[in-house]
């Protein structure tokens, strides 16, 4: 294992072009994201007070990004758990691998966009809390500096 799975989730800010029109934001895999983004998808219709995600990915990495409304993620990264509100097209949240994370308070008409890693893999899905505690925990006692 190397130190990239260490990594902290963190906002990232995308380009925002301001035009009386209309503003314009957009992304790139390797320049505005630290990968090559490799699929996209979308939540959206998400009815008042459901849960969406609750698992983690042994590889994959992924930014989010508020296309329209808001939401929160919860994301539990080893020994902390934090907090994002996301509400601007204009920045998204990167989450590393190994990060349990859950989208939840979603606002009416609120449509989440995910830009991930790697394609679509169920075994790369840690669907299991406690399956995911024990993983990053082993992760945490590597000698990374190997």
């Amino acid at each position: 294992m190397t130190n990239d799975v260490l990594k902290e989730p963190r906002i990232l800010d995308f380009p925002k072009i301001s035009d009386p029109r209309g503003n314009l934001t957009f992304l790139e895999g390797l320049r505005h994201v630290p990968f090559k983004i490799r699929r996209a998808y979308w939540i959206y219709d998400v009815p008042g007070g459901e849960v969406r995600g609750g698992h983690a990915y042994k590889k994959l990495e992924e930014v989010v990004i508020s296309l329209s409304g808001s939401f929160d993620v919860i994301v539990d990264y080893g020994q902390r758990t934090q907090l994002f509100s996301l509400n601007r097209s204009y920045y998204g949240l990167y989450i590393p691998n190994l990060c349990w994370r859950q989208f939840v308070h979603f606002s009416t008409n609120a449509v989440a966009l995910v830009a991930a890693s790697e394609p679509f893999a169920e075994n790369d899905y840690i669907l299991n809390f406690e399956e995911y505690v024990k993983l990053r925990n082993h992760v945490h006692t590597i000698d990374v500096r190997k």
